[in-house]
């Protein structure tokens, strides 16, 4: 049975920080692209106690921080219409669109908005409101789109008619693939890439960042002892100069992960463009419901597009997710950007590193 207090354990941390010391020879910069991640190098401590050598970048892992503005307005659009419940998670309600309208303020305004823990609540409000079409608006990575897989599979069997989705999920390894494809990036030495994503994935996905990009990799864990470890990997990779992919999450990540959540997710859904905040369109980032369940698209079932938009004045989250600028170096970071006044995403989301940054005071 898995310890989860033992990778909390001072004396092993103190020893695998001494351990990392030790082995730092030169700068390290990694990026993390997991909200998780994030939160967890801040909420444990870690963040202060690293070598000062150390640069940590966050990057384009938070679900809620990368969905576009043209995405985000789709929302209060379909939150507009006549006989709809948008059913949300909680994290989604206070993202502002570039006109300062958010979920929360079209909820004052009069638009029926429910917010659920589960996407199965929507079948359980589509059953209950059968004169009201559902929307579940879905962001996220691979780890939540095989419930949202199995979820439109559910509405399927039941039969349901008033039973919708707003597809903004996307894949990790495009997005990380157009990051380190950009000429204007900074330069990394390593990725400590997300554990929950591979679980679903498994590790071969990420071998291209071996194979093209010669990019030190280590799908982590979230705890500290994990944290550290993975760092460790990093800096014995710089020091030898042979970029390798390791698995450091083995008590989770299987090599080829889940394949029963992979089959769900691509019965139900299919590869196309991807549209990210900060980045725009990626080929092969994003997925769209398969023609056998386009019943379910919400955007065809009320006739809806996605629109150009002009980025959020003087918001710098897309400058943060690609790593070229750190949350307390935005102008706006602690003035006008506030958690109880959020001007982007990055500062709402439990998983965005504004919030993180702001919540412990760095």
């Amino acid at each position: 049975m898995f310890n989860q207090e033992a990778f909390h354990n001072p004396e092993l941390c103190a020893k695998l920080l001494d351990k990392l010391e030790a082995n730092l020879k030169q700068p390290l910069t990694f990026m993390e692209v997991c909200g998780t991640h994030t939160m967890s190098i801040f909420q444990s401590g870690l963040k202060g106690i690293l070598p000062k050598d150390i640069t940590h970048l966050s990057g384009p892992g938070c679900p809620v921080c990368v969905t576009h503005d043209s995405e985000v307005m789709a929302f209060l659009d379909i939150a507009s219409q006549d006989k709809v419940i948008v059913a949300t998670f909680g994290d989604l309600m206070r993202v502002p669109s570039p006109d300062g309208r958010s979920l929360k303020t079209a909820q004052a305004n009069g638009a029926k908005i429910s917010v659920l823990y589960s996407p199965f609540d929507a079948l359980e409000l589509a059953q209950k409101k059968p004169d009201h079409l559902i929307v579940f608006l879905s962001v996220g990575f691979e780890t939540t789109t095989p419930l949202i897989a199995a979820t439109i599979q559910s509405a399927e069997a039941l039969k349901l008619n008033n039973f919708a989705v707003f597809c903004a999920n996307k894949l990790v390894p495009p997005v990380l693939s157009a990051l380190l494809s950009d000429k204007e990036a900074p330069k990394l030495d390593a990725l400590l890439l997300p554990g929950h994503v591979s679980t679903v994935i498994g590790v071969k996905p990420y071998e291209f960042l071996i194979t093209d990009f010669k990019m030190p990799s280590v799908i982590g864990g979230f705890e500290p002892a994990d944290i550290l470890e993975s760092l460790i990997y990093m800096s014995e990779m710089q020091n030898t100069g042979k970029p390798k992919l390791i698995n450091q999450y083995t008590r989770l990540v299987a090599e080829n992960g889940n394949p029963k959540a992979c089959a769900v997710m691509n019965e139900v859904f299919e590869v196309c463009d991807g549209l990210f905040r900060g980045i725009g369109s990626i080929p092969e980032a994003g997925m769209r419901l398969r023609e056998k369940y386009a019943r379910f698209d919400a955007l065809k079932r009320l006739g809806l597009t996605l629109k150009p938009t002009k980025p959020l004045a003087g918001c710098s989250c897309g400058e943060i997710l690609k790593g070229k600028m750190q949350p307390n170096k935005c102008p706006l970071f602690g003035k006008i950007c506030t958690p109880a006044n959020p001007v982007g995403p990055c500062m709402v989301s439990s998983e965005g590193s504004c919030a993180a940054y702001y919540k412990y005071n760095v």
